[in-house]
């Protein structure tokens, strides 16, 4: 299952969740290319002498189409993409009803139009290596049905959906698309979107589970490694949830 070797795109790789996946498979022998609208010099620091970093704005297809340029002059080819880039900590909650327009079309361009968006960038560097992974960050907010966030639980069911339709599309390229549906991580997105509720509400999320802990960032970087592995080359168009036993499908 190893990933040594492989040239590894990672969007939203500032912080968070993309920040460990760097890490994570940068110390793995991975070659990682991170990108962020923020600056991401420390992620680059912490994935090693094989990676750097670029400006990425998901929503714009000539940035996603940089990112992927840049990646195969460097190493020659892409092998895998993670689409982690996603709005969440600064959108406000709120009843379906109330929540305000430009939040919603925000959610919509990041976190839905930002993944065809990459897609399109990378799939034929892809295609002309013989294939690759893509694998894109979903939400138990989608496989629960979370209420109260409805821009951001309905961006996340279009990420499966995509997915899905996307696997079928890419299969005969020997391209696999896959999504994660993790619960809730302990990042700066949830404890930004939680405020002063952050407590409780990882609390609720807790009592839900069947392992009764919080999730870390830690917890996701192995399912990310064996999706992008030559170990999971069989694995095509599934969400895999990592809830601690919340939803089981």
């Amino acid at each position: 299952m190893s990933i040594a070797g492989k040239v590894v795109l990672i969007t939203g790789a500032a912080r968070g969740l993309g920040f460990e996946y760097a890490r994570f498979l940068g110390a793995a022998g991975a070659r990682v290319i991170a990108g962020d609208v923020m600056d991401c010099a420390a992620t680059v620091e912490a994935a090693g002498n094989d990676a750097f970093g670029v400006t990425l704005d998901v929503t714009d297809i000539a940035s996603a189409d940089s990112m992927a340029e840049r990646a195969v002059e460097r190493f020659g080819r892409i092998d895998a993409l993670i689409n982690n880039a996603a709005l969440y900590g600064s959108l406000r909650g709120g009843r379906f009803n109330q929540i305000n327009e430009a939040d919603w079309d925000a959610a919509m361009a990041v976190n839905v139009k930002g993944i065809w968006n990459c897609c399109k960038a990378v799939v034929p560097a892809m295609r002309q290596s013989g294939g690759g992974s893509i694998v894109n960050v979903a939400s138990l907010a989608a496989t629960y049905g979370m209420p109260f966030a409805l821009h951001y639980t309905t961006s996340k069911a279009a990420v499966i959906g995509l997915t899905r339709g996307l696997a079928r599309e890419l299969g005969r390229d020997n391209i696999r698309v896959n999504a994660l549906a993790p619960s809730a991580v302990m990042t700066e997105g949830t404890a930004e979107f939680l405020g002063d509720k952050l407590d409780r509400g990882l609390e609720v999320i807790r009592a839900g589970q069947s392992i009764q802990r919080t999730l870390m960032p830690e917890d996701l970087t192995g399912t990310v490694a064996w999706l992008i592995s030559d170990g999971s080359r069989f694995v095509t168009g599934q969400t895999i949830p990592v809830d601690g036993g919340t939803v089981m499908l």
